[in-house]
């Protein structure tokens, strides 16, 4: 198989097939467009989970896993309470930089407002970097959406930030030297620096006080993959303006460097949001400076369009994330 996400058809045919629900408290499980599982077991509130595995250097490693995890929770309209981490480790990591990892996550966890509450750390000679898989946890009201099932036909698609954040901080930190090669350092540092945008929570709790129909982080497979995956799991269609995805002149520069596609790219941090009142939502937003801009809507059946000025053209099934051909 492929390198990254398994495809749709595979995730079908052998994960989703496989799986069966057999108990009452599951509330929304495995599925299409889901990065979140909701259980329910007090009456009104529910607890939300989500799981996400992150390869990279250790020192990096937190400030890409954590806001994965705890985004997930967040997009489903819960509210992030902790994480769970689990991390495998190469020989020779030195304890010193272990114990570095750690504060690093502490105080990450510590400005997301979430506790660590258990996990597992081991030292393996199976993985060459190190691996974290962290499980945000979150609670949420029983009566607050969240998901793609509140998600109908015309209605408005909000994108908050900027789409190929995380690939472009990766990017950025991996290949400084390479890339200052071309580009001025200030803006490699600048783009380096960007992983301080990565959480979606502020903006998801502003969205659900805006009454927003569903939510879906973008993350691995980019934009395009997002946007597929939202449609798909809601059972709707989409039109999106490809000229109003918010980018970074810093993304756009560095993709071209490696002939990459800025939409096909890690885009930790953008939040992509569907509401009856785009125009309303923008404008919270932008009351606590958080910017977002309406993309497109939804529509009455299977098509999912893009519009680039007078050329239309369809968006296909999620391919492998673009960082996959350079890192």
């Amino acid at each position: 198989m492929r390198q990254g996400k398994i495809s749709e058809n595979v995730l079908k045919r052998s994960v989703l097939k496989q799986i069966k629900t057999y108990r009452d408290e599951v509330i929304s499980g495995a599925g299409i467009g889901k990065d979140c599982a909701i259980l329910a077991f007090a009456e009104g509130e529910q607890i939300a989970l989500s799981t996400t595995p992150v390869t990279a250097p250790l020192a990096q490693l937190g400030s890409y896993a954590i806001p994965m995890a705890l985004n997930n929770v967040a997009a489903a309209g819960a509210e992030p309470v902790g994480v769970l981490l689990s991390i495998l480790l190469p020989e020779e990591t030195e304890e010193a930089a272990f114990r570095q990892f750690m504060e690093q996550t502490e105080q990450l966890c510590q400005s997301c407002q979430v506790e660590i509450v258990g996990g597992h750390t081991e030292v393996t000679a199976a993985v060459a970097e190190p691996v974290l898989t962290v499980t945000g946890v979150g609670r949420k009201e029983a009566a607050r959406t969240g998901c793609p099932r509140g998600i109908k036909a015309n209605q408005d698609i909000v994108v908050s930030k900027w789409i190929g954040l995380e690939g472009t901080v990766r990017l950025a930190r991996r290949y400084q030297k390479e890339l200052c090669g071309r580009y001025p350092v200030r803006m490699i540092q600048e783009a380096a620096a960007y992983d301080r945008y990565f959480s979606v929570i502020p903006e998801a709790a502003i969205a659900m006080k805006s009454g927003v129909c569903g939510m879906h982080d973008v993350s691995r497979g980019g934009i395009f993959g997002a946007l597929w995956e939202m449609s798909s799991g809601a059972g709707v269609g989409l039109e999106i303006d490809l000229k109003k995805l918010p980018v970074k002149q810093e993304t756009i520069e560095i993709c071209e460097f490696f002939e990459l596609n800025p939409y096909e790219l890690l885009s930790g941090g953008c939040l992509i949001m569907v509401t009856e009142d785009g125009v309303g939502l923008t404008g919270a937003l932008a009351r606590e400076e958080i910017p977002a801009v309406i993309v497109g809507r939804t529509t009455d059946g299977n098509d999912r369009v893009l519009y680039n000025e007078d050329e239309k053209r369809y968006l296909d099934m999620p391919k492998t994330d673009q960082i996959y051909q350079i890192v």
